[in-house]
């Protein structure tokens, strides 16, 4: 990444110049494309006003072309046309197909003669339309279509090219990570056996994804049939002959650590978890005679682009929110009331629990607040590993919330469930996981909990309030804006879209009103920038990052899915069994594992095509299956050996302070030593069993169908 000696042009490093600065604009683009439905939208509906005729029945979308003259004959006469078709025809000019209806009477005149004046009746209404239209092509409309329909091809080209700009985008980031050693391992690189490690990991990757991309054209290029996309094909290639160029570089010429060697065992656990899906499922597919399988599910990732798209842009808007002062503000609200550490985190998840389904899926929020998240609950006195269990949890518990993107696919992908039905019962799912964790919290604690008096504590948490109502003036007039402007509300489907631009103009206003003032938490925000374009400019590099390291992860783990999908190990499962109890069972252990070795996006394609039928044929309601499946994962992203969400907490909260961590708790006992781990395994356990037999037992339990009340459940 970059660093204080990089070489600068006009004040920008290489990395800025070739890497940011592109992706930059992608996500700018992809805003474009998202904002310019919403904008060509209202621009029809002006059209519609301002030149839509009711009383001539003419309407915008008729004026958007030019007219085309009828070429019918209305003047038509009917006693002539009639005189031609009783003329006598020469048989000679007959095709067969009529000659199979033999000697036929010539057709009765009455039915002929209404046949045409239905014609010429016809053929007047479009001379009349026509007339209509022409006379309505004002100069005015003229004007106006061509800006409506220019901003129209504007967009529709990058709607067209969706899957082209997300390929780029995840290029250009996998680049830039790579050179950076930022992919997500079991353990950051630190060592030079580490970074060799990598290296070495990253190029049989890199070489297998190339041979892999190469059979699959070749296989295209040899059906006969002209290949689409063409030149996502040459992109793909370009990226892994690049990716094997530059480890391949590092093995030859190996990056020196200042800290040393390291050991071989530390430096296997350094593998990015990428590089080990890909050797994995790319040996599989050569040892099965199938080389381009490989390429084949890595491709899926252009089936679905909007959605990775979406979740890009998630990533830039919680890179945003890192740099500004939102979370700072709200922590200021708690404060005062110095509550203890149990309370406050128990406060910060349910807080969290929103910007985490706005930024679409829990490793984002962990990576945009777990630094401010880990800090306040030192600070209120937990313990570092008690901290670290909150950090990683805090973006666990709002995946099953409106408008996350991760049941937004779900629904994409399974059409027996809706994304209302998810969400409604994710806000139930959402309490249940939020209260164990306080009731845990409360039982594990060590200290007596304290809360500061209401006559201290009000009056400081009024005055926190004033510094945030301008914020929250910002957010209500974009949100207005949007709703009033451009007829378009806040939800699941246009958040990726305003989320960002939201975030963009709060990050402006943020910078522009306190400009020349001191960082309010100086220990934690040294990352955040001083004016607007060094803050817009820090958080893509940021973004470039994670961009490159998530989607390179989320991209293998399709890979990994069809190792899983071709490999028929999921047929050795009873498609039916004895109970539903035990299939749930059975689901429920599978998705914990696929959730502690795949990425979110990836085990749901997967399991949307696998799993979900066992459920279904199993009688298990498919909101009730997929509420499973969300917790169940989240447990599997707290679970070695990936842990997903723990090592996104590592990476954020940085080496140094985890073996402090470790060393703080050394000579404790065997909870307090592991705590980190086995807090969230615990809380997220007990969520996930009442979640996957609760609803079992309130069906086949008379005793507890009064449950069904409190839910709004109709009676058996």
């Amino acid at each position: 990444m970059n660093t204080p000696t990089s070489p600068k042009l006009l004040g920008r490093t290489f990395q800025e110049w070739f890497f940011s600065l592109p992706v930059f604009s992608l996500l700018l683009l992809t805003l474009i494309i998202g904002t310019g439905e919403m904008v060509h939208s209202q621009l029809l509906r002006l059209g519609e006003t301002m030149f839509g005729d009711p009383s001539s029945q003419v309407q915008y979308f008729m004026l958007r072309a030019e007219p085309t003259k009828p070429s019918c004959d209305a003047n038509q006469n009917i006693e002539t046309e009639l005189k031609k078709q009783a003329a006598p025809k020469d048989k000679s000019s007959n095709d067969d197909i009529d000659n199979l209806f033999g000697e036929q009477a010539a057709e009765d005149p009455a039915v002929l003669r209404k046949s045409m004046e239905q014609a010429i009746e016809i053929c007047k209404s479009k001379h009349d339309l026509y007339n209509r239209v022409l006379k309505h092509q004002t100069s005015q409309v003229k004007i106006y279509r061509a800006i409506e329909t220019s901003f129209f091809g504007l967009f529709q080209v990058g709607t067209d090219n969706r899957p082209l700009i997300l390929l780029l985008m995840v290029s250009i980031a996998a680049v830039t990570t790579t050179l950076g050693f930022h992919h997500i391992g079991i353990r950051p690189g630190r060592y030079t056996r580490d970074y060799l490690m990598q290296s070495v990991s990253q190029a049989i990757a890199s070489g297998l994804l190339l041979y892999s991309c190469v059979s699959y054209y070749r296989i295209l290029l040899n059906s006969g049939v002209p290949i689409e996309h063409a030149l996502v094909h040459y992109v793909w290639m370009a990226l892994f002959s690049i990716l094997l160029l530059i480890n391949l570089k590092r093995v030859v010429m190996p990056v020196k650590s200042k800290d040393g060697d390291g050991t071989w065992s530390q430096a296997f656990l350094s593998v990015p978890l990428y590089a080990q899906m890909a050797t994995i499922a790319g040996v599989y597919f050569l040892l099965h005679d199938h080389p381009a399988g490989l390429a084949i599910y890595i491709n899926q990732l252009m089936e679905l682009p909007s959605i990775f798209l979406n979740l890009g842009l998630f990533i830039w808007a919680g890179m945003l929110l890192k740099q500004s002062r939102i979370v700072d503000l709200f922590m200021d609200l708690l404060r005062p009331w110095r509550l203890s550490p149990q309370l406050l985190t128990y406060i910060i998840l349910l807080a969290a629990a929103v910007p985490t389904a706005y930024t679409g899926a829990s490793g984002i929020f962990v990576i945009a607040a777990g630094g401010i998240i880990y800090h306040e609950v030192r600070s209120s006195g937990g313990t570092r590993q008690f901290a670290l269990a909150a950090t990683a949890m805090s973006g666990s518990l709002g995946v099953v919330l409106r408008p996350c993107l991760l049941v937004v696919l779900i629904a994409a992908l399974n059409k027996q469930v809706t994304t209302n039905g998810l969400y409604h019962w994710g806000f139930f799912v959402f309490l249940l996981t939020s209260t164990l964790f306080f009731l845990a919290s409360q039982m594990l604690r060590t200290k007596r909990a304290s809360i500061e008096s209401f006559n201290v504590a009000i009056p400081a948490t009024l005055r926190a309030i004033v510094p945030t109502l301008p914020y929250v003036s910002v957010v209500v007039v974009i949100i207005a804006l949007y709703e009033y402007a451009l007829d378009t509300k806040l939800n699941e489907i246009t958040a990726p879209t305003i989320m960002p631009v939201m975030l963009l103009i709060i990050l402006i206003f943020d910078k522009i009103i306190n400009k020349g003032k001191a960082e309010l938490t100086p220990d934690y925000s040294s990352h955040r920038q001083e004016g607007v374009e060094k803050s817009i400019r820090y958080a893509t590099n940021e973004t470039l990052g994670h961009i490159g390291a998530l989607l390179s992860l989320m991209t293998l783990s399709l890979a990994m899915g069809g190792v899983i999908e071709r490999s028929e190990v999921m047929n050795y499962a009873p498609k039916v069994f004895a109970s539903d109890w035990t299939a749930m069972a059975f689901l429920m252990v599978t998705k914990v594992l696929l959730g502690m070795i795949m990425d979110p996006f990836g085990a749901v394609v997967l399991v949307s095509g696998t799993l979900a039928p066992v459920a279904y044929a199993n009688h298990i309601d498919p909101v009730h299956f997929w509420m499973m499946v969300l917790v169940a994962f989240e447990l599997g992203y707290l679970l070695p050996p990936v842990a997903l969400n723990q090592l996104l907490t590592r990476q954020v909260i940085g080496e140094d302070e985890i073996d402090l961590a470790d060393e703080e708790v050394r000579t404790q006992g065997f909870y307090r030593r592991y705590e980190r781990w086995i807090l969230p395994m615990v809380v997220m356990s007990i969520g996930l069993a009442i979640v996957s037999f609760g609803p079992l037992a309130v069906r086949d339990f008379p005793a507890l169908s009064f449950v069904k009340g409190w839910f709004g459940l109709p009676p058996q």
